[in-house]
């Protein structure tokens, strides 16, 4: 697997991701219609031409689950039982149409379970930057991640 696992992972550690994303108009359409989001600053485009940002947001629900998908290659492809939670998660910056999205990954911590010797718990904090490097997006997110199979 491309994950990495629980001892692998030690606080500070920073990982650029190599994947990247250029988010279409289409792929904010697609995500605000599956999720049954009619907030017409997503995809009203006359509604959004006359807000402060004069065209439509991408839907921050799918700015965050981008930023984190593109981290799973790297750090929990096959390795993560599930993630137990995410916090401060933030949206400085809007993401638009044609904006592409770089994330990058630092550990804040790393612990063994008290109650399950074959995992424990890594803490993520996640950063999605735009093609200028422009914060767009920032969580932090723990998940249990499989110690290495003896």
């Amino acid at each position: 697997m491309a994950g990495l696992y629980l001892e692998e992972f030690q606080p500070g550690m920073v990982i650029r991701h190599a994947l990247t994303k250029t988010v279409t108009e289409s792929d904010n359409m697609l995500f605000s219609v599956m999720t049954l989001n009619p907030q017409p600053l997503h995809i009203d485009f006359d509604f959004a031409s006359k807000s402060e940002w004069g065209r439509p947001l991408v839907n921050s629900l799918f700015t965050l689950g981008l930023m984190i998908g593109i981290s799973v290659h790297d750090t929990t492809l096959g390795t993560t039982i599930g993630n137990l939670g995410m916090t401060d998660t933030t949206f400085p910056h809007p993401l638009f149409h044609g904006d592409t999205v770089r994330v990058e990954t630092e550990v804040k911590s790393v612990r063994e379970s008290k109650s399950k010797p074959d995992r424990g718990v890594v803490e993520f904090e996640h950063r999605a930057f735009n093609q200028n490097g422009v914060l767009v997006a920032r969580c932090v997110r723990q998940a249990m991640m499989l110690k290495r199979p003896a």
